[in-house]
Formats: structure tokens, C-alpha cells, sequence
């Protein structure tokens, strides 16, 4: 059995193979909504749920084609625990990985890693260009605008709506609550 890393060695981890500020502050953010759901689904392992979310795109910046497979790679040779490399992987189910997200995190990183970006992006178009005022109905708006955000995949979003057996907007409101959370340290 492997290791799990803290959360600062997560992040140092992490800066190691992304540089770009961009990821990681989405690293920080998925990380920190998955601890947030945590506390509701497995209030003793938080942690581990954190971690998990800092890491998910450990390989993107360098290796974009490779990714979810890198990071397998990357994670073994640091000694890291199954779990943590599994849920890892299991966020890019269909597009970069054969990982089949099966615990709840896994189900919940798959939804809110493209989630989390299709929120961010419509809070920028606030005037306060802020979460802190965003409202689960102008998030659904644009997530019914196919053109807004495009990156941001609205199959993948749904899909991990119905994963978890929640319904749409409960996904988007329960997402924008964990990001609310992460207030005001991590503002957009």
C-alpha cells in the first residue's frame, strides 16, 4: 500500500510539473470542492478527498495528449497509494482514461472538474466578477448556451449529474455552494 500525501506535499507536487497559474488555481479549487463534499460524504477523509482534487490534472500542463496517463505513471513512481492514482484517473472516464469513476469522490471530481470551469467562467461576466453573488439559475443559463465556455463539457457535467443519481441544477448549486465556501481566499 502506497502513501497519501499531505496537502502541502500535494501542492508541491503538483508546482512541480505545472507552473501555469491557471491550473493551478483550478487545481486549488477542485481540491477545495472536493473537500467540501467531503465533510458531507466522508467527513474522515477530507484529506484524502483534497488531495485527490489537487492532483487530478498532475500531468496536463506537459504532457496535454498523455494526460490521465502520465500522471498514473508520475504518482507510482512517487510511491503513492492505488486510490489516490485511480481516483486521479478516473476523472478523464471516456476522454483520456479507461477509469470508470465508481466511488462517490470520483463521481464528484468528474462532474465539478468541468463544472467548476463553466461556474467560473459565468461569474466573470458579472459585474463583480465574482462567485460570491453568482446564482445557481445563471450558471444553468449558460450551461444551456453550447457556444459560452465551450471547454467546458456540458455531456461530461450531465453525465456526472446522472452518475451521482442528482439532477442538474442540484449538481450546479451544490457545486457553487463548495466553491462559496472556499470564499474569500480563492476568488475567481
Amino acid at each position: 500500500m502506497g502513501r497519501i500525501p499531505t496537502r502541502d506535499e500535494a501542492l508541491e507536487i503538483l508546482s512541480r510539473y505545472n507552473q501555469k497559474e491557471f491550473l493551478l488555481k483550478h487545481a486549488r479549487i477542485v481540491g477545495g470542492v472536493l473537500a467540501y463534499f467531503a465533510r458531507e460524504h466522508a467527513p474522515d477523509e477530507v484529506g484524502f478527498w483534497e488531495v485527490v482534487g489537487l492532483l487530478h490534472d498532475l500531468d496536463f500542463e506537459q504532457w496535454p495528449d498523455e494526460h490521465c496517463v502520465r500522471s498514473q505513471a508520475i504518482l507510482r513512481e512517487l510511491g503513492m497509494d492505488e486510490r489516490l492514482i485511480r481516483a486521479v484517473a478516473s476523472h478523464g472516464f471516456g476522454l483520456a482514461s479507461d477509469v470508470e469513476p465508481e466511488h462517490v469522490m470520483e463521481k464528484i471530481l468528474f462532474a465539478a472538474d468541468e463544472l467548476t470551469g463553466l461556474i467560473g467562467a459565468t461569474a466573470l461576466l458579472r459585474p463583480s466578477r465574482s462567485i460570491a453573488d453568482l446564482e445557481t439559475k445563471s450558471v444553468l443559463k449558460k450551461f444551456r448556451t453550447p457556444s459560452f465556455a465551450a471547454g467546458c463539457s456540458r455531456e461530461v457535467i450531465q453525465q456526472g449529474a446522472d452518475r451521482l443519481g442528482w439532477d442538474l441544477e442540484s449538481l450546479v448549486d451544490r457545486t457553487l455552494a463548495a466553491m462559496k465556501s472556499l470564499l474569500p481566499d480563492m476568488a475567481l
